[in-house]
């Protein structure tokens, strides 16, 4: 998984920005339901991207702006010299295995993972607020804290892909297909997580795919070229035709603004895009 380049993540609202004005269809407002299908390659790392994104959530999320935003943490404050830091922790919260969510799960999965910066502890206050107190002070922890990689997961095994994101994994083959089903009554329900089901399938070659897309049997699909669809519909391509990622149908709600710190919309299409 690819860690946050910290110069992106001062310059990456500017750069949405941009994309936002470099051909995308205007916004439609989102509405809830239906089945979102994506073809994506197989080396890219785009499917267990996008089922990350989908089936777990970070500390903090970096919103397609840049600026940073709530996820598992709702608050957080940093000692004067940057090296003692509390997270408060959202209540209410279950895993979808029906686990609840708190300080624990928080300590064992940092604890479990390869973080950007050298730790000296970290340790739970009470069920729902943390301390990581670091080696050297890094005013920018918050920011570290919503690499993709940094998920949280019950007893800090992610193997068993156990979240508390939006979508529950239902079918899986791994290097194939990822089904994900939405979570009722999630924390985010009427902010993200709009379709009922996100269906993702690997196809290698970029003319089968940009054929499923043409004969409707995706919605949307990573494409390099808009090769083989033009003349053959309306179709949404990002960022613009001519420097394209993703070509979607007209079906699709694309937000006006989109993630560019990783493909599809930093992993995130699952939560973020919705059927019109």
């Amino acid at each position: 998984m690819t860690r946050i380049d910290r110069r992106l993540l001062f310059t990456s609202g500017a750069a949405a920005a941009l994309l936002a004005a470099s051909g995308l269809a205007p916004e439609r407002a989102p509405r809830s339901g239906g089945r979102l299908r994506l073809a994506v390659p197989r080396d890219d790392g785009s499917l267990e991207a996008v089922m990350r994104g989908a089936v777990f959530d970070t500390m903090t999320e970096i919103a397609p702006d840049g600026t940073l935003r709530p996820e598992l943490a709702t608050a957080w404050r940093g000692s004067e010299d940057a090296r003692r830091w509390q997270f408060d922790l959202r209540q209410g919260v279950t895993f979808h295995d029906g686990r609840p969510f708190g300080a624990d799960a928080v300590v064992a999965s940092l604890a479990a993972q390869d973080l950007p910066v050298s730790v000296a502890r970290i340790e739970a206050k009470d069920a729902h607020r943390i301390l990581i107190e670091l080696a050297q002070a890094n005013p920018h922890l918050p920011y570290l804290l919503a690499d993709p990689a940094l998920v949280i997961s019950p007893d800090g095994d992610i193997s068993q892909q156990i979240g508390t994101g939006t979508y529950m994994r239902g079918a899986f083959t791994e290097g194939r297909h990822f089904r994900g089903t939405r979570v009722a009554q999630h924390y985010k329900s009427g902010q993200a997580g709009w379709t009922d089901t996100i269906d993702v399938t690997v196809i290698p070659d970029s003319g089968v795919r940009a054929e499923a897309l043409r004969d409707g049997f995706v919605d949307v699909a990573a494409l390099p070229r808009p090769d083989g669809l033009r003349g053959h519909g309306t179709f949404t391509y990002h960022p613009s035709e001519a420097h394209m990622d993703l070509a979607a149908h007209q079906g699709v709600g694309v937000p006006r603004v989109i993630g560019a710190r990783g493909p599809l919309d930093d992993g995130r299409i699952a939560e973020r895009w919705w059927l019109v």
